[in-house]
């Protein structure tokens, strides 16, 4: 491992045993400040403002700002919040859960599904319904380049994922089919770009989007729940589980198609009801002449 690995680790390790020491409270609400102040100096802080403006073309400038300065203070919040992770899920009282018929039925254990959240709210606590529940989640990300630093994220959500936590590849994508065909419950991130899939409308521009969950769901015959996280005073939240069906026709990729969409049309109107609580530095929309070719999913 090389020096900056090193160095890279030592600090991220530094930063959970600091901000462990603190209630979690005034862990999240520190990080959360310190991002407010600090994160506008980065160029991501303009690019939030972009899409911000072409999202909602009439909102006034001092509007954009205080929504990006109020998506700052989330994801420093969220960060914070990370290294606390045990400790949340330890705390009922936290978390107030709103969930659909299919979705209860879900927590009941009596039926397998492809969970699909996205960027918002601290959505690392999406899952804590069904933790809670008792119920193993596989779940999905994107590995660090760092392999200890990797490591040491990894550790943290050990308890929000039982049934593993998969880094993004070919396997992966086998070991999922797998588990959604034995009845078993997959957790994905649905508001990634993906250049390589397909595009739908999204705050009226059309938006990369990835097929995969799509394909997945309608291959295993399982729903998709939708589920996202609303911060509603410091570190406390409301989880809402809402539950679609992905069409079944003879055209297999036209099904894809809507059903993605309706996935981003759900999320559209989630974002817009809390716009400050998601993660706008997203390099989500397609540019004019620079739209990606549709690739079939697995």
């Amino acid at each position: 491992m090389t020096f900056k690995n090193h160095l890279e680790s030592l600090l991220l390790s530094m930063a959970i045993g600091l901000f462990r020491l603190f209630p979690v409270d005034f862990a999240s609400w520190l990080m959360g400040r310190c991002w407010r102040l600090f994160a506008p100096l980065n160029a991501r802080h303009k690019r939030a403002l972009t899409h911000l403006k072409n999202a909602y073309p009439d909102m006034p400038l001092e509007e954009r700002e205080k929504i990006v300065l109020g998506m700052w203070d989330n994801l420093g919040r969220v960060a914070a919040e990370t290294f606390h992770i045990d400790r949340l899920l330890a705390e009922d009282g936290r978390f107030v859960t709103d969930a659909d018929e299919t979705t209860q039925r879900v927590l009941r254990g009596e039926q397998g599904c492809l969970f699909v959240s996205f960027h918002s709210g601290n959505w690392e606590m999406c899952v804590q319904p069904a933790v809670r529940s008792g119920i193993e989640i596989t779940g999905v990300y994107q590995a660090l380049k760092n392999p200890e630093a990797d490591k040491a994220l990894r550790s943290l959500r050990e308890d929000l994922y039982k049934g593993g936590l998969l880094s993004k590849g070919h396997q992966t994508a086998r070991k999922l089919l797998s588990t959604l065909k034995a009845g078993g419950i997959v957790a994905i991130m649905g508001d990634l770009r993906e250049t390589r899939g397909i595009q739908v409308p999204f705050f009226g521009q059309m938006a990369y989007a990835n097929p995969i969950p799509a394909s997945m769901a309608r291959s295993c015959k399982v729903p998709i729940v939708l589920g996202r996280v609303i911060r509603t005073n410091g570190v406390n939240f409301r989880i809402e589980g809402r539950a679609i069906e992905v069409p079944v026709t003879d055209d297999r990729q036209a099904d894809i198609e809507v059903a993605t969409a309706q996935i981003h049309q759900i999320f559209e109107g989630w974002i817009r009801e809390h716009p400050e609580q998601w993660m706008w530095i997203h390099k989500k929309w397609a540019s004019a002449g620079n739209a990606a070719p549709a690739q079939d999913a697995v």
